[in-house]
């Protein structure tokens, strides 16, 4: 077993009592969400230098959550996610996806309906660049646009070239556009040792912070540039750059992936899925109902949960409606007793559930809707 788990205390995750708790069911320890948040604040340097990422939680209450604590810039990735963002009253939203097809009409019905908010976007290709200002201009708008930059991800963004250079000049130069800077995450660096993460963090931040400077000389505004992945997040938060927003997400719930993944971040996993026992009639063998509808089954097979009460379990088979594992205290257990699971990708976990339960004390307090996990709200 990985050290950082053994680490785990399983006291934190218990339920004093589960009778009127549905399995499968998410978990949210309000009191290890809270303290995720004050870790990433103080990461940060501030409230004010965080635009968190809302795709772990897709919840309200954690939005509620974070603006009390001074976070008041936030970062999606679905229309959904943003207007959830607008409905909780948040007026400073980057939408960090580049917007085509219907989706173009979505934004702008989306900025009619919350005028006050400053909503951007990200673009990397002067097609939906042009369709975007054709229709922000059409309906008298100004939308905010952020170039988004590839930081070795191949996934979207441009790399930063010349020919980076030359969208951002029409960026500037197009009606119903606002420059707002650059966009560069970097997913990617999952290097378990810290100073061989900061390496290579800092040698692919150059091309980046090179454009930046050159767009800066030919008097072009880049009004912040956000950066970081969680893994990336604590070495951008020391450089100090001006303008510079970290975007973290899954550093609020935090989940088992990350925790192996990085010793150095002071942070606890804050969600879990309830789910019971429903068959065990195979010695040293326990059949949960935490299948891939409760559990995200994007990891590898046996890599999916970790279970505090069981650190030592195996993980055997994982379907649709079950999980079974393999443990030497399986003859403990009866059918119907309850189990915590920690899953090792918080993000697609949340978002197959409708609500979650709210934990502190090892006791029931709430239940937050997940109110982003659709891909349609309203608009």
């Amino acid at each position: 077993m990985n050290q950082m788990l053994a680490k785990i205390d399983p006291a934190v995750y218990q339920i004093a009592d589960a009778s009127e708790m549905n399995s499968p069911g998410l978990i949210v320890y309000k009191d290890l969400l809270l303290g995720n948040l004050s870790e990433m604040i103080r990461i940060a340097g501030g409230p004010e230098n965080l635009r968190p990422h809302c795709k772990t939680h897709k919840m309200p209450a954690v939005i509620d959550l974070l603006q009390d604590l001074g976070v008041t810039k936030h970062k999606c990735a679905t229309l959904a996610e943003a207007e959830m963002l607008c409905a909780a009253g948040v007026r400073d939203v980057v939408l960090a996806y580049q917007m085509v097809g219907p989706n173009v009409p979505r934004l702008m019905q989306l900025m009619e309906i919350y005028p006050d908010v400053r909503l951007a976007v990200l673009v990397d290709h002067p097609e939906p660049l042009e369709q975007l200002s054709v229709a922000a201009d059409a309906k008298k708008l100004s939308v905010d646009v952020l170039l988004d930059i590839d930081s070795g991800m191949n996934r979207t963004g441009v790399l930063a070239s010349e020919a980076a250079f030359h969208l951002y000049e029409m960026i500037c130069s197009m009606p119903g556009i606002r420059p707002a800077g650059l966009h560069w995450y970097d997913g990617h660096h999952r290097q378990s040792d810290l100073e061989e993460r900061r390496a290579a963090i800092l040698q692919a931040l150059v091309p980046m912070t090179t454009l930046r400077d050159q767009l800066l000389l030919q008097g072009l505004p880049v009004p912040k540039v956000l950066v970081a992945g969680t893994g990336s997040f604590p070495v951008l938060a020391e450089l100090g750059e001006p303008n510079l927003e970290l975007t973290p997400g899954t550093t609020t719930l935090y989940d088992i992936g990350y925790r192996e993944h990085f010793p150095d971040i002071p942070l606890q996993p804050a969600l879990g899925v309830l789910t019971r026992v429903v068959s065990c009639n195979r010695a040293g063998h326990l059949t949960l109902d935490c299948g891939h509808k409760s559990i995200s089954p994007d990891q590898p097979a046996g890599q999916r949960a970790f279970f505090p009460e069981l650190p030592e379990a195996v993980e055997l088979g994982h379907n649709e409606e079950h999980l079974v594992i393999q443990t030497d205290r399986a003859e403990h257990y009866s059918p119907g007793d309850h189990l915590v699971a920690l899953p090792r990708h918080v993000c697609p976990t949340s978002a197959l559930h409708q609500s979650a339960y709210v934990m502190e004390g090892g006791r029931l307090v709430e239940q937050w809707a997940v109110v982003a996990r659709d891909r349609v709200i309203t608009v």
